[in-house]
Protein backbone atom coordinates (compact mmCIF):
# COMPACT_ATOMS: atom_id res chain seq x y z
CA UNK A 1 0.00 0.00 0.00
CA UNK A 2 1.25 3.64 -0.90
CA UNK A 3 1.81 5.13 2.32
CA UNK A 4 2.86 2.90 4.83
CA UNK A 5 5.25 3.26 7.28
CA UNK A 6 8.72 3.17 6.78
CA UNK A 7 9.72 0.24 8.15
CA UNK A 8 6.69 -1.80 6.87
CA UNK A 9 6.56 -3.66 3.51
CA UNK A 10 9.77 -5.21 1.30
CA UNK A 11 13.47 -4.10 2.72
CA UNK A 12 14.16 0.10 2.58
CA UNK A 13 16.32 0.75 -0.66
CA UNK A 14 18.58 3.97 -0.08
CA UNK A 15 18.14 5.96 -3.26
CA UNK A 16 21.15 8.02 -4.82
CA UNK A 17 21.04 10.38 -6.95
CA UNK A 18 21.43 9.34 -10.91
CA UNK A 19 24.40 10.12 -11.99
CA UNK A 20 23.78 10.78 -15.63
CA UNK A 21 20.64 12.96 -15.37
CA UNK A 22 21.95 15.66 -17.60
CA UNK A 23 19.20 18.35 -17.87
CA UNK A 24 16.27 19.89 -15.75
CA UNK A 25 16.13 21.15 -12.17
CA UNK A 26 14.13 18.05 -10.41
CA UNK A 27 16.42 15.34 -8.76
CA UNK A 28 16.75 12.05 -10.62
CA UNK A 29 17.41 9.30 -7.99
CA UNK A 30 18.43 5.59 -9.11
CA UNK A 31 16.34 2.60 -7.30
CA UNK A 32 17.35 0.11 -8.94
CA UNK A 33 19.95 -0.68 -12.38
CA UNK A 34 16.88 -0.32 -14.59
CA UNK A 35 14.46 2.25 -12.40
CA UNK A 36 14.71 5.62 -11.63
CA UNK A 37 12.42 7.75 -9.50
CA UNK A 38 11.21 11.82 -9.67
CA UNK A 39 9.05 13.44 -7.24
CA UNK A 40 4.84 12.84 -8.25
CA UNK A 41 3.51 15.43 -10.33
CA UNK A 42 0.12 14.82 -10.57
CA UNK A 43 -0.15 16.21 -13.85
CA UNK A 44 2.74 13.87 -15.06
CA UNK A 45 0.79 11.04 -13.33
CA UNK A 46 -2.18 11.96 -15.69
CA UNK A 47 0.01 11.83 -18.38
CA UNK A 48 1.41 8.21 -18.17
CA UNK A 49 -1.68 6.29 -16.78
CA UNK A 50 -3.92 7.76 -19.73
CA UNK A 51 -0.99 6.96 -22.69
CA UNK A 52 -1.84 6.65 -25.81
CA UNK A 53 -0.65 3.43 -27.05
CA UNK A 54 1.14 4.94 -30.12
CA UNK A 55 3.54 6.75 -27.81
CA UNK A 56 4.64 4.21 -25.27
CA UNK A 57 7.58 3.03 -27.56
CA UNK A 58 8.89 7.08 -27.27
CA UNK A 59 8.62 7.41 -23.13
CA UNK A 60 9.91 5.36 -20.50
CA UNK A 61 7.53 2.61 -19.11
CA UNK A 62 6.04 4.08 -15.86
CA UNK A 63 6.33 1.44 -13.15
CA UNK A 64 4.01 3.03 -10.30
CA UNK A 65 4.72 4.85 -7.27
CA UNK A 66 7.03 4.52 -4.32
CA UNK A 67 7.24 6.08 -0.84
CA UNK A 68 9.51 7.94 0.05
CA UNK A 69 11.20 10.02 3.11
CA UNK A 70 14.51 11.99 4.46
CA UNK A 71 16.59 10.15 7.05
CA UNK A 72 19.35 11.33 9.19
CA UNK A 73 21.91 9.47 10.91
CA UNK A 74 23.84 10.06 13.75
CA UNK A 75 26.64 12.22 12.44
CA UNK A 76 23.74 14.62 10.83
CA UNK A 77 24.27 12.73 7.13
CA UNK A 78 21.02 13.09 4.63
CA UNK A 79 19.93 10.31 2.80
CA UNK A 80 16.59 9.15 1.17
CA UNK A 81 15.28 5.87 1.84
CA UNK A 82 12.51 4.45 -0.54
CA UNK A 83 9.83 2.07 1.10
CA UNK A 84 8.44 -0.07 -1.81
CA UNK A 85 5.02 -1.20 -1.02
CA UNK A 86 3.12 -4.76 -3.03
CA UNK A 87 3.62 -4.86 -6.66
CA UNK A 88 5.99 -2.73 -7.01
CA UNK A 89 9.91 -3.68 -8.95
CA UNK A 90 11.70 -5.83 -6.24
CA UNK A 91 15.29 -5.08 -5.44
CA UNK A 92 15.40 -8.55 -3.42
CA UNK A 93 19.10 -10.14 -3.38
CA UNK A 94 20.68 -6.68 -4.11
CA UNK A 95 22.43 -4.59 -1.78
CA UNK A 96 20.76 -0.85 -2.09
CA UNK A 97 24.10 0.37 -1.05
CA UNK A 98 25.73 -0.76 -3.97
CA UNK A 99 25.23 2.09 -6.29
CA UNK A 100 25.58 2.59 -10.33
CA UNK A 101 28.70 4.19 -9.94
CA UNK A 102 30.04 1.68 -8.20
CA UNK A 103 29.88 -0.27 -11.09
CA UNK A 104 30.48 2.35 -13.79
CA UNK A 105 33.87 1.77 -15.81
CA UNK A 106 35.23 5.36 -15.24
CA UNK A 107 37.50 6.78 -12.43
CA UNK A 108 36.06 8.51 -9.82
CA UNK A 109 39.51 8.93 -8.06
CA UNK A 110 40.04 12.77 -9.56
CA UNK A 111 36.57 13.82 -7.84
CA UNK A 112 38.22 15.28 -4.13
CA UNK A 113 36.23 18.12 -3.26
CA UNK A 114 33.14 17.72 -1.07
CA UNK A 115 30.18 20.29 -0.41
CA UNK A 116 30.06 20.82 3.07
CA UNK A 117 28.02 23.47 3.21
CA UNK A 118 25.69 22.13 0.61
CA UNK A 119 22.48 21.09 3.09
CA UNK A 120 21.38 23.41 6.46
CA UNK A 121 23.57 22.64 9.37
CA UNK A 122 26.50 21.90 7.31
CA UNK A 123 24.86 18.32 7.30
CA UNK A 124 27.13 16.16 4.17
CA UNK A 125 24.75 14.13 1.71
CA UNK A 126 26.33 10.76 2.26
CA UNK A 127 27.53 9.57 -1.36
CA UNK A 128 30.81 7.81 -2.17
CA UNK A 129 30.79 10.32 -5.34
CA UNK A 130 31.08 13.65 -3.58
CA UNK A 131 29.78 16.70 -5.35
CA UNK A 132 32.47 18.56 -7.17
CA UNK A 133 32.42 22.20 -6.75
CA UNK A 134 34.12 22.75 -9.74
CA UNK A 135 30.49 22.01 -11.82
CA UNK A 136 29.14 22.71 -15.24
CA UNK A 137 28.93 26.80 -14.47
CA UNK A 138 30.51 29.06 -16.65
CA UNK A 139 33.84 30.22 -14.98
CA UNK A 140 34.79 33.89 -14.76
CA UNK A 141 35.99 33.96 -18.62
CA UNK A 142 32.38 32.86 -19.24
CA UNK A 143 33.46 29.26 -20.19
CA UNK A 144 32.39 26.27 -19.54
CA UNK A 145 34.63 23.80 -18.38
CA UNK A 146 34.65 20.56 -20.74
CA UNK A 147 35.77 17.49 -19.95
CA UNK A 148 34.59 15.53 -16.41
CA UNK A 149 35.29 11.93 -15.36
CA UNK A 150 31.40 11.96 -14.59
CA UNK A 151 28.10 14.84 -14.99
CA UNK A 152 27.94 16.68 -11.95
CA UNK A 153 24.64 18.37 -13.04
CA UNK A 154 22.60 15.53 -11.47
CA UNK A 155 24.38 15.48 -7.93
CA UNK A 156 23.68 19.71 -8.54
CA UNK A 157 20.01 19.26 -8.38
CA UNK A 158 19.87 16.30 -6.11
CA UNK A 159 21.79 18.94 -3.36
CA UNK A 160 18.75 22.00 -3.93
CA UNK A 161 16.84 19.20 -4.03
CA UNK A 162 17.49 17.95 -0.23
CA UNK A 163 17.34 21.34 0.64
CA UNK A 164 13.92 21.93 -0.07
CA UNK A 165 12.80 18.51 1.49
CA UNK A 166 14.92 19.26 4.88
CA UNK A 167 13.16 22.81 5.29
CA UNK A 168 9.85 21.79 4.02
CA UNK A 169 9.17 18.20 5.86
CA UNK A 170 10.34 16.18 8.96
CA UNK A 171 12.50 13.88 8.45
CA UNK A 172 9.72 10.43 8.56
CA UNK A 173 7.40 12.52 6.68
CA UNK A 174 6.34 10.19 3.20
CA UNK A 175 6.38 12.11 0.18
CA UNK A 176 5.53 10.03 -3.41
CA UNK A 177 7.64 9.39 -6.71
CA UNK A 178 7.01 8.33 -9.88
CA UNK A 179 9.17 5.05 -10.75
CA UNK A 180 10.03 5.26 -14.36
CA UNK A 181 12.37 3.13 -16.67
CA UNK A 182 16.21 3.89 -16.71
CA UNK A 183 16.18 4.16 -20.34
CA UNK A 184 20.21 4.34 -20.70
CA UNK A 185 20.23 1.21 -18.57
CA UNK A 186 21.72 -0.72 -21.08
CA UNK A 187 23.89 1.56 -22.55
CA UNK A 188 28.26 1.15 -20.96
CA UNK A 189 28.52 4.68 -21.62
CA UNK A 190 25.46 6.21 -22.18
CA UNK A 191 25.83 9.67 -24.84
CA UNK A 192 22.74 11.94 -24.17
CA UNK A 193 21.20 14.68 -25.53
CA UNK A 194 18.68 16.20 -23.70
CA UNK A 195 16.61 18.84 -25.72
CA UNK A 196 13.61 21.18 -24.28
CA UNK A 197 11.14 21.00 -27.54
CA UNK A 198 8.79 23.58 -28.56
CA UNK A 199 8.32 27.42 -29.27
CA UNK A 200 6.28 27.89 -25.58
CA UNK A 201 7.81 26.30 -22.19
CA UNK A 202 5.03 28.00 -19.80
CA UNK A 203 2.28 25.74 -18.85
CA UNK A 204 -1.20 26.90 -18.97
CA UNK A 205 -1.27 27.29 -14.72
CA UNK A 206 1.69 29.45 -15.14
CA UNK A 207 1.79 32.98 -13.36
CA UNK A 208 2.25 35.61 -15.71
CA UNK A 209 5.61 36.32 -13.71
CA UNK A 210 6.90 33.05 -14.31
CA UNK A 211 5.22 32.94 -17.95
CA UNK A 212 6.80 36.43 -18.94
CA UNK A 213 10.40 34.45 -17.49
CA UNK A 214 9.83 31.48 -19.82
CA UNK A 215 8.93 33.54 -22.64
CA UNK A 216 12.21 35.75 -22.27
CA UNK A 217 13.92 32.39 -22.20
CA UNK A 218 12.76 31.30 -25.25
CA UNK A 219 13.02 34.78 -27.25
CA UNK A 220 16.40 34.46 -26.43
CA UNK A 221 17.59 31.14 -27.22
CA UNK A 222 16.94 28.56 -30.58
CA UNK A 223 13.83 27.34 -28.86
CA UNK A 224 11.56 30.67 -30.66
CA UNK A 225 14.26 30.15 -33.97
CA UNK A 226 13.77 26.50 -34.33
CA UNK A 227 11.80 25.31 -31.40
CA UNK A 228 14.32 23.48 -29.66
CA UNK A 229 17.06 24.34 -27.53
CA UNK A 230 19.70 22.35 -25.75
CA UNK A 231 19.08 21.41 -22.44
CA UNK A 232 22.23 19.07 -21.00
CA UNK A 233 24.68 17.05 -23.42
CA UNK A 234 27.26 14.59 -22.57
CA UNK A 235 29.37 12.24 -25.01
CA UNK A 236 32.30 9.74 -23.73
CA UNK A 237 35.41 10.61 -25.14
CA UNK A 238 37.07 7.11 -25.47
CA UNK A 239 40.38 8.40 -25.96
CA UNK A 240 40.45 10.52 -22.47
CA UNK A 241 37.79 8.22 -20.45
CA UNK A 242 35.78 11.32 -19.57
CA UNK A 243 32.52 12.81 -20.56
CA UNK A 244 32.26 15.60 -22.16
CA UNK A 245 29.15 17.87 -20.54
CA UNK A 246 27.33 21.11 -21.29
CA UNK A 247 24.50 22.58 -19.26
CA UNK A 248 21.19 24.17 -19.96
CA UNK A 249 23.43 27.67 -19.53
CA UNK A 250 25.46 26.42 -22.26
CA UNK A 251 22.32 25.46 -24.43
CA UNK A 252 20.76 28.72 -24.03
CA UNK A 253 23.70 30.90 -24.99
CA UNK A 254 23.68 28.69 -28.08
CA UNK A 255 22.55 30.09 -32.04
CA UNK A 256 21.40 28.58 -35.02
CA UNK A 257 24.34 27.98 -36.40
CA UNK A 258 26.36 26.88 -32.60
CA UNK A 259 23.10 24.61 -32.29
CA UNK A 260 24.13 22.70 -35.06
CA UNK A 261 27.76 22.78 -33.88
CA UNK A 262 26.77 21.29 -30.70
CA UNK A 263 25.02 18.36 -32.50
CA UNK A 264 28.20 17.41 -34.44
CA UNK A 265 29.81 17.17 -31.20
CA UNK A 266 27.12 15.30 -29.84
CA UNK A 267 28.24 12.64 -31.96
CA UNK A 268 31.48 12.88 -31.75
CA UNK A 269 33.50 10.37 -29.78
CA UNK A 270 36.76 11.43 -29.40
CA UNK A 271 38.27 8.82 -31.87
CA UNK A 272 35.44 9.54 -34.51
CA UNK A 273 32.35 11.25 -35.68
CA UNK A 274 29.55 8.85 -35.35
CA UNK A 275 28.09 9.54 -39.09
CA UNK A 276 26.61 6.30 -39.07
CA UNK A 277 24.26 7.21 -36.25
CA UNK A 278 22.11 9.80 -37.92
CA UNK A 279 20.37 7.97 -40.25
CA UNK A 280 18.78 6.10 -37.65
CA UNK A 281 18.42 8.93 -35.24
CA UNK A 282 16.55 10.47 -38.11
CA UNK A 283 14.27 7.42 -38.86
CA UNK A 284 13.66 7.44 -35.01
CA UNK A 285 12.50 11.62 -34.91
CA UNK A 286 10.41 10.86 -38.18
CA UNK A 287 8.48 8.07 -36.48
CA UNK A 288 7.85 10.53 -33.26
CA UNK A 289 7.26 13.42 -35.59
CA UNK A 290 4.40 10.94 -37.49
CA UNK A 291 3.06 10.39 -33.96
CA UNK A 292 2.92 13.84 -32.23
CA UNK A 293 1.04 14.57 -35.77
CA UNK A 294 -1.92 12.60 -34.83
CA UNK A 295 -2.11 13.70 -31.13
CA UNK A 296 -5.12 16.09 -30.71
CA UNK A 297 -5.61 17.97 -27.93
CA UNK A 298 -2.02 17.34 -26.46
CA UNK A 299 0.60 20.20 -25.38
CA UNK A 300 4.14 18.94 -24.30
CA UNK A 301 5.10 22.15 -22.48
CA UNK A 302 8.92 22.26 -20.62
CA UNK A 303 9.03 18.41 -22.67
CA UNK A 304 12.15 16.94 -23.12
CA UNK A 305 13.68 15.07 -25.94
CA UNK A 306 16.49 12.41 -25.14
CA UNK A 307 18.57 11.43 -27.87
CA UNK A 308 20.91 8.88 -26.59
CA UNK A 309 23.59 6.52 -28.01
CA UNK A 310 26.14 4.11 -26.17
CA UNK A 311 29.71 5.66 -26.35
CA UNK A 312 31.74 2.19 -26.15
CA UNK A 313 32.93 2.21 -29.65
CA UNK A 314 31.77 -1.11 -31.53
CA UNK A 315 34.48 -3.01 -32.02
CA UNK A 316 33.57 -3.98 -35.83
CA UNK A 317 34.99 -0.48 -36.23
CA UNK A 318 38.11 -0.32 -35.61
CA UNK A 319 38.58 0.90 -38.97
CA UNK A 320 36.56 4.03 -38.61
CA UNK A 321 35.74 3.97 -41.97
CA UNK A 322 33.06 1.27 -41.71
CA UNK A 323 29.83 1.96 -40.53
CA UNK A 324 28.57 0.29 -37.12
CA UNK A 325 26.29 -2.45 -38.37
CA UNK A 326 23.14 -2.73 -38.51
CA UNK A 327 20.68 -5.44 -37.31
CA UNK A 328 17.48 -6.16 -39.03
CA UNK A 329 13.88 -5.62 -37.88
CA UNK A 330 15.43 -3.57 -34.78
CA UNK A 331 16.95 -0.29 -33.98
CA UNK A 332 20.12 -0.38 -35.33
CA UNK A 333 22.89 1.44 -33.95
CA UNK A 334 21.92 1.34 -29.87
CA UNK A 335 19.95 4.87 -31.08
CA UNK A 336 16.95 5.46 -29.13
CA UNK A 337 14.79 8.31 -28.74
CA UNK A 338 12.26 9.38 -25.70
CA UNK A 339 10.30 11.61 -24.44
CA UNK A 340 10.52 13.07 -20.68
CA UNK A 341 9.06 15.41 -18.40
CA UNK A 342 5.40 15.71 -18.80
CA UNK A 343 4.23 18.27 -15.87
CA UNK A 344 3.43 20.38 -17.64
CA UNK A 345 1.75 18.59 -20.52
CA UNK A 346 -1.91 18.93 -20.61
CA UNK A 347 -4.81 17.50 -22.65
CA UNK A 348 -8.66 16.82 -23.25
CA UNK A 349 -9.17 14.42 -20.49
CA UNK A 350 -6.27 15.07 -18.17
CA UNK A 351 -7.63 13.39 -14.93
CA UNK A 352 -5.28 15.85 -13.12
CA UNK A 353 -7.02 18.82 -14.76
CA UNK A 354 -10.14 18.02 -15.91
CA UNK A 355 -11.22 21.34 -17.32
CA UNK A 356 -7.91 22.05 -19.04
CA UNK A 357 -7.14 25.28 -21.03
CA UNK A 358 -9.35 23.55 -24.59
CA UNK A 359 -6.35 22.99 -27.41
CA UNK A 360 -7.57 21.52 -30.42
CA UNK A 361 -5.20 19.57 -33.34
CA UNK A 362 -1.16 18.60 -32.83
CA UNK A 363 1.38 20.66 -30.43
CA UNK A 364 2.83 22.77 -33.44
CA UNK A 365 5.45 24.27 -31.37
CA UNK A 366 6.92 20.76 -30.93
CA UNK A 367 6.19 19.61 -34.41
CA UNK A 368 8.20 22.81 -35.46
CA UNK A 369 10.97 22.10 -33.31
CA UNK A 370 11.33 18.53 -34.57
CA UNK A 371 11.12 19.25 -38.28
CA UNK A 372 14.33 21.56 -37.39
CA UNK A 373 15.92 18.79 -35.54
CA UNK A 374 15.55 16.73 -38.52
CA UNK A 375 16.63 19.32 -41.02
CA UNK A 376 19.69 20.14 -39.11
CA UNK A 377 20.64 16.48 -38.61
CA UNK A 378 19.88 15.56 -42.23
CA UNK A 379 22.18 18.20 -43.50
CA UNK A 380 24.90 16.93 -40.97
CA UNK A 381 24.45 14.03 -42.80
CA UNK A 382 25.10 15.36 -46.28
CA UNK A 383 28.33 16.89 -45.50
CA UNK A 384 27.00 20.48 -45.37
Amino acid sequence: MVGQSPSEGRAAVLLQPFVHQVGGHTSMLTYDEHTICKPLVSQELSFYESLPLAMRQFTPQYKGIVSVHLKKDSLGNLTLIASPSLGQPDSAGTDPTVTWWHKCKWSHSQVSRTFKDSCPGKMLLRTDLQYHTDSLLDDANGKQPERKSYNPWGLHCHRQHLNRMFSKHNENKLQQFLLLENVVSKCSYPCILDLKMGTRQHGDDASEEKKARHIKKCEQSTSASLGVRICGMQVYQADTGHFLCKDKYYGRKLSAEGFRQTLRQFLCTGNQLRTDLLEPIVLRLKALLAVIRKQSSYRFYSSSLLIIYDGQEPKESADHHLPFPKTHGTNPSRVDVRMIDFAHTTFKGSKSNPNPTPHDGPDHGYIFGLENLIKILQSLSEGK
